[in-house]
């Protein structure tokens, strides 16, 4: 058994880039090898941000491929396609011939059993591979008429420890490859993936990037415990860093302390996401002057350590001149100046969206019993900073600096809160909202932003949301789930139409309390798949679907969820599914017509009049339930009535001869079904 390795050498790759193809290119050649029918052990890639690289271990040297019937084109299609056929098999018309399939006749040939060197297949299909190799971003250079990410300067190509010959464009295969990426004046020639990969580690350079990320990560711990400070280990940036360096190097960086006066979220931003540093946090979170870097060399003169820190001084300089600057902007007076910034063609300008999320917030805020007062003065300044220096340097802290300003400024911290908060939360794991003045601001500001994109037709397709309104909808969703209120959603958004149209804009969707409504359901059918609710639950959860009661549908469905698989679920399905699968029967009978009543007076033994009984038990629990009801005690009733429901079953034949005795037995269960329906409609269930 052999091992293929290959090694594509450039000038250095955005991360993104290289990590994408990295997978793409193991894909291509894993899909190759199962075409050819050629089995191998292990198959893995690796990247560093020079070197593309691919390992396949328990290779044959020899493929035995056997005989076998190849279907070509239906003898109709057109003869350029037979033609194309022809060509890609090597063969002429004469080896062909014909089959029928399924009523329809099809071109095949025979194609005989050989043996095929696995060197020569790779040599072969290695060029074919690279070629269709698609970057995200590519370029042309030089004269060389090869698309890469950036110039590709060497492959390394071996099987069986002997080097492949092809040709790739300008570049010829060969079993050596450049040992420095800045100085490309040394070679090294490797005959396998091991002494490739051992001599490398020697250097420094770490090629496989799960062991290069795992020994970041424990150097990144080492030092915060050897220092007594806490790194928060966000992985993306732990996969960022990772697929930037191949010689990783941890080093402590500092900053003046001065700085740790501006708000943390700026230095968290500025450190993680603008310079791709790791910030650090003292036992009580909070964040200190130490951050960490992960250089791509020693560091043995101190520039890089002492470079890293002046960048990120001059960029919290300039913070620190916005942060003094743009919290004394009176932000009642800035309000007007939201004129200027548009909000989107055909809803008006950001002044116009605050203006409308006041009126609405006054409403929210009625059902919340709140402050209308102070709801309306959260929405009229929630977007100021918007057109704050602060914002502009750094957009991903709309919202967040909003709320610093009105904290610096002396607003009440509800108010401070409930603008930082606004924009949450932004996905399934994100922040949400929990005081009562922001839920209300975050409501209004995600209720307008759905009602104005659906008004102007500007709605999500199945592979596009430019405008982010599935997140908008989810955060709404959230929001009320996670702080278990109902609102009348449907009043909202007609609250919401009339203030677009008292501002003068016409919204042209005249489907639009429908299309949103439909919307909104399928959020929250998405959100319960999210959380491992069944898709028959969903389904049976979702079949009397209201805006207005969209926290208690998904409360009932994932309560069903966790119990459908023990006793009680089981009981609660087949005592259902016993009656209304009798009923069902029944009533395709179209002669039948129920009422859903029954006469106790024709009844012939107790079971019917238990039965009547449970059932009405039951209704009085159900007609007794608020909005606070108790998920599992429902539940349990219904589980605790199959006892009674299999004993009519057991001794009661539904399909009496008499035809007012069926129809009153029929009566009893059709009252039995709609009764369970008032927790959800178990029809949709399936019996495991």
């Amino acid at each position: 058994m052999s091992e293929f390795f290959l090694e594509l050498f450039s000038e250095e790759i955005p991360a993104n880039l290289q990590r994408n193809s990295r997978d793409l290119l193991l894909e291509s050649f894993q899909k190759l090898f199962k075409e050819k029918n050629i089995f191998f052990k292990k198959s893995k890639s690796h990247s560093t941000p020079n070197r593309l690289v691919i390992i396949f271990e328990g290779l044959s040297k020899i493929i035995i491929q056997k005989a076998e019937e190849i279907k070509g084109p239906n003898i109709n299609a057109p003869e350029e396609a037979i033609n194309g056929f022809l060509r890609s098999n090597l063969i002429t018309k004469k080896d062909l011939f014909v089959k029928k399939i399924e009523k329809r006749e099809f071109y095949f040939f025979k194609k005989s059993s050989q043996k095929i060197n696995t060197i020569s297949l790779l040599e072969e299909h290695i060029p074919l591979i690279l070629k269709k190799l698609q970057w995200k971003k590519s370029m042309k250079w030089a004269n060389y008429n090869v698309n890469w990410a950036r110039p590709l300067k060497s492959i390394l190509a071996v099987f069986d420890n002997k080097n492949l010959n092809f040709n790739f464009h300008h570049l010829i295969a060969s079993n050596a490859t450049f040992i420095d990426k800045e100085f490309e004046d040394k070679k090294k020639v490797f005959k396998n993936f091991k002494s490739y990969k051992i001599f490398f580690n020697k250097l420094g350079i770490i090629i496989d990037h799960v062991s290069r990320k795992e020994f970041i990560k424990k150097q990144l711990e080492k030092i915060s415990k050897n220092k007594n400070f806490k790194v928060e280990f966000d992985n993306k940036l732990l996969d960022e860093v990772t697929d930037i360096v191949d010689q990783p190097n941890i080093l402590l960086c500092k900053f003046d302390e001065k700085f740790l006066s501006i708000p943390k979220e700026i230095l968290i931003i500025t450190m993680k996401y603008h310079q791709k540093y790791f910030p650090t946090f003292d036992k009580k979170e909070r964040i200190t002057n130490q951050f960490l870097i992960v250089a791509n060399k020693k560091d043995k003169a101190g520039y890089i350590k002492l470079g890293n820190e002046r960048v990120v001084e001059a960029r919290l300089s300039d913070a620190q001149f916005f942060w003094e600057k743009d919290k004394s902007q009176n932000l009642v007076k800035q309000v007007s100046k939201l004129k200027s910034i548009n909000y989107f063609n055909g809803l008006g300008s950001y002044f116009d969206k605050a203006q409308r999320m006041r009126k609405l917030a006054g409403i929210i805020s009625d059902e919340l019993l709140i402050s209308k007062d102070k709801v309306e003065l959260s929405a009229s300044i929630c977007k100021v900073d918007l057109i704050s220096d602060l914002v502009n340097e750094f957009p991903e802290l709309q919202g967040v600096m909003g709320g610093y300003f009105a904290e610096a400024q002396g607003f009440d911290k509800e108010i401070s809160l409930a603008i930082s908060e606004h924009y949450f939360p932004t996905g399934l794991d994100s922040k949400t909202p929990k005081k009562p003045f922001s839920i209300a601001l975050a409501l209004t500001d995600k209720m307008d932003t759905l009602v104005g994109f659906f008004g102007i037709n500007q709605k999500p397709t199945s592979s596009k949301d430019p405008y982010a309104l599935r997140r908008s909808a989810l955060g709404l969703i959230k929001i009320l789930i996670d702080n278990n209120k109902e609102f009348n959603v449907k009043h909202l958004i007609d609250s919401s139409i009339l203030f677009y149209r008292d501002q003068g804009f016409e919204l042209s969707n005249e489907s639009l309390q429908k299309e949103l409504t439909d919307f909104l359901m399928e959020r929250l059918k998405y959100y319960m798949k999210e959380k491992g609710i069944r898709n028959d639950i969903i389904d049976a959860s979702i079949s009397s679907f209201s805006l207005s009661k969209m926290n208690r549908t998904f409360k009932k469905a994932l309560t069903l969820n966790n119990v459908i698989n023990k006793q009680i679920g089981e009981d609660i399905v087949l005592s259902y599914k016993r009656a209304y699968n009798i009923l069902e029967s029944e009533l395709k009978n179209k002669d039948i017509e129920l009422s859903n009543t029954t006469d106790p007076g024709i009844f012939k033994n107790d079971h019917e009049i238990n039965l009547l009984k449970k059932i009405n038990e039951l209704k009085k629990y159900f007609n007794g339930v608020d909005k606070d009801e108790d998920y599992i005690e429902s539940l349990t009733n219904l589980a605790e009535a199959k006892t009674i429901i299999f004993n009519f079953f057991d001794n009661i034949k539904v399909n009496d001869e008499n035809k007012n005795i069926k129809k009153n037995r029929l009566e009893l269960l059709q009252m039995l079904c709609k009764t369970f329906e008032n927790y959800i409609n178990f029809s949709s269930i399936e019996v495991k």
